[in-house]
């Protein structure tokens, strides 16, 4: 997290004493100033008050509407108060990663060679995908699922256009900006995940496509009712949203191998910001934070005493 993942004899003792109790009051005071300044960002967060500072979780969607507006320099004060900050994952890419999507890409933008989509998808769904081609004009039977999906989330819903800044950006920036340490969460190697989608079977995306199918479905109004919810902090009926659903069910997300290890990876960090003083900042995605059996769930299984809205 803060990516990604406050803070001798009688009178010799005596005024020690008063300062330490002093400057724990003014740090505890500094630190619920911080709390509160991040919290009127209008993102939603969760604060894990520790016995030496507190762990604040900024739960983050990608590609919030300008339509629904939030308050990021209210985040990016808090951020300036921070002692560190926590980002998501850092993707370790080379040249020669770039070359092998160039030369390669057709094995993940295509269907094994002689295969359509009707040799895996069961009768409603292909009569589903075949109405949103008619809708949209395009023919997606030999596509890849994931990059059909990707088609109908991004260019049809257009769910990623005219977005406010993310979370994670204006962390990062305010961070740079006040010299506050920051890390990613965890690291992973660009090789590592091109192995990952080529080894990956056509059938391991359909879960993905029929949520995207659905998000498309619903038309454009999900993508406006999400933002809203995320800036009103009512985190159910985010995790509710068709579009929050379809982006959670692709890639990496539900991937065998990254899935787990994108969370585990989260709950240690956090686990270990709670043993550090002073205030450290964290921004995480949302459903990562609050799905069932998320980040937030283990947290709490854990009996750490946790702060903000219901998820």
């Amino acid at each position: 997290m803060r990516g990604l993942f406050g803070f001798l004899l009688a009178a010799a003792i005596a005024a020690p004493s008063a300062v330490a109790a002093t400057e724990a009051q003014t740090s505890a005071e500094t630190n619920d100033e911080i709390v509160v300044t991040a919290r009127r960002s209008g993102a939603p967060m969760w604060t894990i008050q520790t016995q030496t500072g507190v762990v604040i979780l900024v739960g983050e969607i990608a590609g919030v509407p300008k339509a629904t507006p939030w308050r990021p320099e209210r985040l990016e004060g808090a951020t300036d108060r921070a002692q560190r900050v926590i980002l998501g994952t850092k993707a370790k890419v080379s040249p020669g990663d770039i070359l092998r999507l160039i030369f390669k890409g057709g094995g993940l933008t295509k269907l094994p060679k002689g295969r359509v989509a009707a040799d895996y998808l069961d009768a409603q769904q292909m009569k589903r995908l075949q109405t949103l081609e008619t809708r949209f004009d395009q023919d997606y039977a030999r596509s890849n699922f994931l990059m059909t999906a990707f088609d109908l989330l991004s260019k049809r819903l257009s769910f990623n256009k005219d977005t406010a800044d993310d979370a994670s950006d204006v962390v990062r920036k305010a961070a740079r900006q006040s010299k506050i340490p920051t890390q990613p969460v965890g690291e992973v190697r660009g090789e590592d995940m091109l192995d990952n989608l080529f080894a990956a079977a056509p059938e391991t995306h359909i879960a993905c496509l029929d949520a995207a199918m659905a998000a498309a479905e619903a038309g454009g109004d999900i993508v406006i009712e999400r933002g809203r919810a995320w800036t009103e902090f009512d985190v159910p009926a985010v995790m509710a949203s068709p579009l929050e659903d379809a982006l959670g069910r692709c890639w990496p997300w539900t991937n065998d191998s990254f899935g787990p290890e994108l969370r585990q990876t989260w709950v240690g960090a956090i686990r270990d910001a709670t043993t550090q003083s002073g205030v450290t900042l964290a921004v995480v995605p949302l459903r990562i934070l609050a799905e069932k059996d998320g980040v937030l769930d283990r947290l709490k299984a854990q009996g750490l005493p946790i702060t903000g809205p219901a998820w």
